[in-house]
């Protein structure tokens, strides 16, 4: 770590103190990248004593970070961080105020916010992360694969690894009347939106869920059903699945098992896609916005300190991560792909240097048009099951995601010195310009969702909806 820091990480009792005799006055902080020589009064959170969820995945790294290095201290906060069981209970344990916030799924918030299983008005003042996740198919599927992919001048397999190699095996699983079962993390996650995105570019049908069934498999021809993600390597060995698609440790962990294959980053499927973000209910931010700004202005320093000079400060991330208390992996398995690497098949190590962002490229800036993707998704495969004009995509986006936060905590570490004015899109509408940096190879324009869902072969679109097992118009 470096000098600079490590005496940033260690005056929590005086700047307690201090916070204690003085108050930001609320949110009356400007916002814009204009920034004045003379710095705003310090903040005061309402609450100081916070109790926040995580999964134990290493994308929940810069709440370890924020909490090890001192950054909630030195915002005032004082944080006690608890792993849950799976994304369910975080999310039920965040709505009901037994977790003041959490690490969340990117589609959480906004599932809970439009009605999707569980309703609740669910926000994001901050993303966490980009990319993360990865596909692993059992060994015993990945050699079925393997005579469909090709190899290229330097002996090895050509990636990225396209699920048209995995049709062949799924239709013979069909021809002989067996499921071709896959696990996925919780309905409305990245992981199940991704693994349908890569199985559908290849022609494969992931499955449909209706306003009456909620399987998600009407009309699949692979299977996908929810494992939480450090069951995923059990699930795999003892056959239940065939393959899944989950954040890291646990694709690496199958290769160190030597139990199956990643196949696929989903840095490959859809470059620099947000993952995770940081959610809380919009009645404790509007009962406490100062908290809510200290608590993102600590996570952007946690992410920033990330992906720091190049990701030097990752091997000792590595170290706290495999703590038990945080993600408790052996430190090997989590090093595979946290320090710029990802191993697929045993020994085929490749550089990705990008395979986890904490703050470069603007990764922690909540983007309305990230939100619209979800959407998208949801309303792909009928988790919305009517149609919805582009204006209600984009106000779904900005009843959830909520920039306002992110730009004052980013205008007060620019004030205090603790970030550069460049760190920040501060004339950005929210929206990310188009991108056709999928596997399919189709744009994506946020502001355009319909237009968007037009032109994917398989899915919902337009006016259609699931009937029974059937889409009609």
């Amino acid at each position: 770590m470096s000098k600079v820091t490590r005496s940033q990480g260690f005056a929590q009792v005086s700047r307690r103190r201090l916070l204690q005799t003085a108050s930001l006055g609320g949110l009356a902080l400007a916002l814009g990248p204009t920034i004045h020589p003379a710095r705003a009064a310090p903040l005061v959170p309402e609450k100081e004593d916070l109790k926040l969820g995580f999964i134990k995945l290493t994308d929940m790294a810069p709440l370890a970070i924020a909490k090890e290095l001192g950054f909630f201290e030195e915002e005032g906060l004082y944080v006690t961080l608890e792993a849950q069981a799976n994304w369910k209970v975080l999310l039920d344990r965040v709505i009901t105020g037994e977790l003041d916030g959490a690490h969340m799924l990117a589609g959480q918030p906004l599932g809970a916010t439009i009605g999707f299983g569980t309703k609740a008005h669910v926000i994001t003042p901050i993303s966490m992360d980009l990319n993360g996740n990865g596909i692993t198919v059992s060994n015993a599927v990945w050699e079925e694969m393997k005579p469909n992919i090709p190899v290229g001048g330097d002996g090895k397999l050509v990636h990225p690894i396209k699920a048209d190699a995995l049709k062949p095996v799924i239709d013979r699983y069909r021809a002989e009347g067996k499921p071709f079962n896959m696990g996925m993390v919780f309905p409305v996650s990245t992981h199940n939106y991704e693994l349908r995105y890569w199985l559908a570019a290849g022609g494969i049908h992931p499955g449909f869920y209706s306003a009456i069934d909620n399987s998600g498999q009407i009309m699949a021809e692979a299977l996908l059903s929810v494992t939480p993600p450090p069951q995923m390597p059990a699930t795999l060995e003892a056959g239940t699945i065939l393959g899944y698609c989950v954040g890291e440790p646990w694709n690496q962990q199958a290769v160190i098992k030597g139990i199956g294959v990643p196949v696929i980053t989903d840095y490959e499927i859809w470059k620099n896609n947000p993952e995770k973000v940081f959610g809380i209910t919009a009645a404790f931010a509007e009962v406490n916005p100062n908290t809510v700004i200290a608590l993102t202005k600590a996570l952007i320093r946690a992410g920033m300190w990330l992906d720091a000079e190049n990701n030097t400060n990752r091997a000792e991330a590595v170290e706290i991560l495999s703590r038990p208390d945080y993600v408790g992996a052996d430190p090997q398995v989590i090093a595979n792909s946290m320090t710029g690497t990802f191993e697929y098949e045993k020994g085929d190590k490749r550089e990705v240097p990008d395979f986890n962002v904490f703050f470069r490229h603007f990764a922690t800036y909540p983007y309305y048009s990230d939100a619209i993707w979800y959407l998208t998704q949801m309303r792909r495969w009928g988790q919305i099951p009517e149609a919805k004009p582009d204006s209600w995509f984009a106000e779904a986006a900005k009843s959830v995601y909520r920039p306002d936060f992110y730009l004052q905590a980013a205008k007060i570490l620019v004030e205090e010195g603790k970030a550069a004015q460049e760190d920040f899109p501060w004339d950005s509408d929210g929206y990310r310009a188009p991108t056709a940096d999928f596997i399919d190879g189709m744009t994506y324009d946020g502001r355009k969702p319909n237009d968007y869902l037009r032109t994917l072969a398989i899915g919902l679109k337009g006016t259609q909806r699931v009937e029974g097992a059937a889409v009609t118009n």
